[in-house]
């Protein structure tokens, strides 16, 4: 008997600067950081949901207070590829990666300071629902075409 062998997948590389359209500047805070001296993996998720949020409100694309809609996280994950340090400035990178008909795929990327490269970078899904009924409801296309200044 055989062991079946299969190939290990390929490890995710950083990307640049360069590959996202848009940028939100955030500083890391005390609590950010872990016993190990760095940015707790825990946080770049939540740098990502400030940077995609701030974007839509910024393009008047969410009301988070009386807006009929708002989008919910339904996947999310990242690869890290450097640390991320106290005190320092993220640079959060946006491009989106697809639109649905109720559902926008981002790519964020989040840079230490002015590097070119990201520190990490993954994938957060966002379902674009009804704010009383969470049941997903289809992006207009006034919506559609802001988002796909991120394209």
């Amino acid at each position: 008997m055989t062991a079946n062998k299969t190939a290990a997948p390929e490890r995710k590389k950083p990307l640049e600067r360069s590959d996202f359209r848009s940028f939100l500047e955030i500083p890391t805070r005390w609590m950010d950081v872990d016993m190990y001296g760095h940015v707790n993996n825990v946080q770049y998720l939540s740098y990502f949901d400030t940077a995609v949020n701030s974007w839509y409100i910024e393009n008047g694309l969410l009301d988070p207070v009386r807006g009929e809609t708002v989008f919910l996280v339904a996947e999310t994950g990242c690869n890290y590829f450097a640390e991320l340090l106290f005190p320092s400035n993220v640079s959060a990178g946006l491009r989106i990666e697809q639109i649905g008909k109720s559902s926008v795929v981002f790519r964020v990327g989040l840079f230490s300071g002015e590097d070119l490269q990201t520190a990490a970078h993954g994938r957060f899904v966002h379902i674009h629902v009804d704010r009383q009924t969470r049941r997903p409801v289809p992006i207009s296309h006034k919506t559609r075409k802001v988002l796909e200044t991120l394209g």
